[in-house]
């Protein structure tokens, strides 16, 4: 295992952002004695092109935090009190090996691992960990909280993950940006949007908000969330009866498409006008639009999925491309996510094969409050990693009830003491990025890059493969795989003949070999080789098998107790629940805010800057109200996600935000939610 060198030299050493972001950029630190003095992408990476995000361009900053962890604490207060004391490596490992033998023998299932994308990364993400709880029996998590929805419904209709290249973006003559705040969520894309329009393309942003990304597109379409699906059916529907059908691209490559016919002629654009509320016209618009200009291409994200028909909603407009031949140019098609793309050896790296025949229960993410609250299951120990769920978790007030128990042993990996942190009986130091080895795919992209460590861990922080290794050595796990140290881990996840470790090494990336066109004459990857209008699969399970507007579980209208929709999309310079204490990110943003359109601010009495009382059956959020343009009637933005310590009253959006579930996927709703808004009086400061 190499290491960068240490010495009064300067060195750079390549790497990989490890966020959760379609992006994944290629990174270069600059290290002299031992410091990282300058982080910057990789000029030589055509994806990243030397530029980085804000918040990324400040992980340093991050890196080298006053407040990041550098040694093993355990708990010396209540359960959410945050009080710890230092202890060793070697005591706390032991007494978390010690308890977790106890459960072992009695009731393996007890014990939760939870995680996501705090890494993106093959290894410090779904390597050690997957093959440690693998052994143990532990019970199986449903990593649901972000994408299952949208990546499932793409399954079931193009075979997988898969689509166009992000860069033949540029060169498409109309751009559907669908669900997406680009310019804050996916920079590199945006380059190639830009581009386009730079050439003559329209873009055409579709999304409840007015963001950053729809104020520089030709149009906006500012939809009810959750009315997707009727939108994109509205648009066969014209797309039919004009004709702008590619009929010989359906014949050759489709299934089901009488039966799409049947459904979408059932959406005229008024009948979808009044669900999505916006203009007949505006819809009829679009749909000359997307049936007349060639190429035309979808950049599909993952917001629009977070209610509960977002499956059916994805893959309405997953069907969209194949109607109109638009796979036929290598500038056409859609891109949700590129991730099924990527050969990754995955059995090599968790060795499922270690749950030796055993099938432990799966507990979804997205209702870890009920699992934790469960007393006829219990769940007895959690190990958390890679995750901020008090933070992030939806129904947040129940995920706090159980994170409470003073009968629940839980360990959090951190690098900072995070809301969840508080809660940790031990709380273990992890290291950062610049730190650890790893190696990383994309959903933005088809580069594998490489994250080699430019500096020495902090304190005694160590990384997420290291404290696995430990805790199998400690509970006699011998196999050799625990043994693995993470260059190898690295190595393992390709075969050579996909990618050269070797060039990865000296350039940081590597890219995959694949058709500009990939499904310019089908082959898709479903089981028909076809994009799937009807799938059987879904149908067999009960399913519609065609695609279809579902209502939300809270659907706008439904309730004159709380009668606003609320969203809520990612701050700008916050990235789920990363970089919230980034002090110089933090002082942008300012504080929690609620984003309220003028109508609604002013039926309710609520003045720009107030502090508002947001809350539904759920509970209960303070924070500081916004007149904007960026809200439409009717729906207001509680931007997150800030941790709920920094918060007014020490709660964030997803107190009011439900457990209920997506249609396909067993997903989130976040963007299924309704609420009421109230101005709040504000204590006048005593006399003096």
């Amino acid at each position: 295992m190499t290491s960068p060198t240490l010495s009064n030299s300067v060195t750079q050493v390549l790497g990989a952002c490890p966020h959760d972001c379609p992006d994944t950029c290629a990174l270069v630190t600059t290290v002299q004695d031992g410091v990282a003095v300058k982080l910057q992408g990789n000029p030589d990476h055509r994806h990243t092109a030397g530029v980085l995000c804000t918040k990324v361009s400040r992980y340093i900053e991050r890196n080298d935090h006053p407040e990041r962890l550098v040694q093993p604490m355990k708990r010396a207060g209540p359960k959410g009190s945050g009080h710890f004391e230092p202890v060793s490596w070697d005591a706390a490992l032991d007494d978390i090996a010690s308890r977790l033998n106890v459960l072992k023998g009695n009731n393996p299932e007890g014990i939760v691992p939870y995680s996501y994308a705090g890494t993106m990364g093959l290894v410090q993400g779904e390597s050690m960990d997957r093959r440690f709880f693998h052994k143990l029996g532990a019970s199986l998590l449903d990593r649901t909280i972000c994408s299952t929805a949208g990546g499932e419904a793409l399954s079931f209709t193009l075979g997988g993950k898969v689509g166009m290249r992000v860069e033949f973006f540029a060169e498409a003559r109309l751009i559907l940006i669908w669900g997406s705040n680009s310019i804050a969520s996916n920079l590199h894309f945006w380059r190639h949007a830009q581009a386009a329009k730079r050439a003559g393309a329209r873009l055409v942003c579709i999304d409840p908000r007015k963001t950053e990304t729809a104020d520089k597109c030709d149009e906006h379409v500012a939809l009810l969330p959750g009315t997707d699906a009727a939108l994109a059916l509205a648009l066969m529907h014209e797309l039919i009866v004009n004709d702008w059908l590619d009929h010989d691209y359906i014949q050759r490559h489709t299934i089901g498409w009488d039966k799409l016919r049947a459904r979408a002629l059932q959406w005229p654009p008024a009948r979808a006008a009044a669900v999505c509320g916006v203009p007949e016209a505006q819809i009829v618009a679009l749909a000359r639009a997307y049936g007349t200009t060639r190429p035309a291409a979808i950049r599909l994200n993952y917001g629009m999925q977070r209610v509960r028909g977002g499956g059916n909603a994805a893959r309405a407009v997953a069907c969209l491309p194949a109607l109109v031949g638009a796979w036929r140019e290598r500038a056409g098609g859609l891109l949700l996510s590129s991730s099924g793309q990527y050969p990754v050896n995955r059995a090599a790296l968790q060795r499922p094969d270690l749950l030796a025949g055993r099938r432990p229960r799966t507990i979804n993410m997205s209702t870890i409050g009920d699992a934790l609250t469960d007393t006829a299951n219990p769940v007895e120990a959690l190990i958390v990693y890679n995750s901020n769920p008090v933070a992030v978790a939806p129904d947040s007030g129940k995920v706090v009830a159980g994170f409470a128990r003073e009968d629940l042993f839980t360990v959090v990996l951190e690098q900072f003491q995070t809301d969840t942190a508080d809660y940790a009986d031990y709380l273990l130091p992890a290291t950062t990025q610049l730190e650890h080895w790893d190696i990383h795919t994309s959903y933005g992209h088809t580069d594998v890059l490489l994250n080699q460590p430019a500096v020495a861990p902090r304190g005694q922080a160590r990384s997420n493969t290291w404290v696995f290794r430990e805790l199998a050595r400690r509970m006699g796990f011998d196999e050799p795989c625990f043994s693995d140290d993470d260059e190898a881990v690295c190595r393992s996840a390709f075969a050579p003949e996909v990618v050269d470790f070797g060039a990865l090494q000296a350039r940081g990336f590597a890219t995959l070999k694949l058709p500009d066109a990939p499904f310019a004459e089908g082959n898709f990857p479903t089981a028909s080789g076809r994009c799937e209008f009807f799938s059987e699969a879904l149908a067999a399970m009960g399913q519609d098998g065609l695609p279809d507007h579902l209502p939300n579980h809270e659907a706008f209208g439904s309730s004159t107790e709380f009668p606003l929709a609320m969203i809520s999309p990612p701050a700008r310079n916050f990235l789920n629940s990363s970089f919230v204490n980034v002090r110089s990110l933090r002082a942008i943003e300012g504080e929690p805010l609620l984003e309220i359109h003028a109508a609604d601010a002013a039926a309710r009495g609520i003045a720009d800057g107030a502090t508002v009382r947001i809350f539904n059956q759920r509970g209960e959020h303070r924070c500081r109200a916004e007149i904007s343009r960026r809200a439409r009637p009717g729906v207001v933005h509680g931007l997150g996600i800030w941790w709920r310590k920094l918060g007014l009253d020490g709660t964030n959006v997803n107190q009011l935000t439900s457990q209920r579930l997506t249609d396909i996927g067993r997903g989130p709703t976040f963007y299924d939610c309704l609420v009421e808004v109230e101005a709040v009086a504000v204590p006048e400061p005593a006399a003096s």
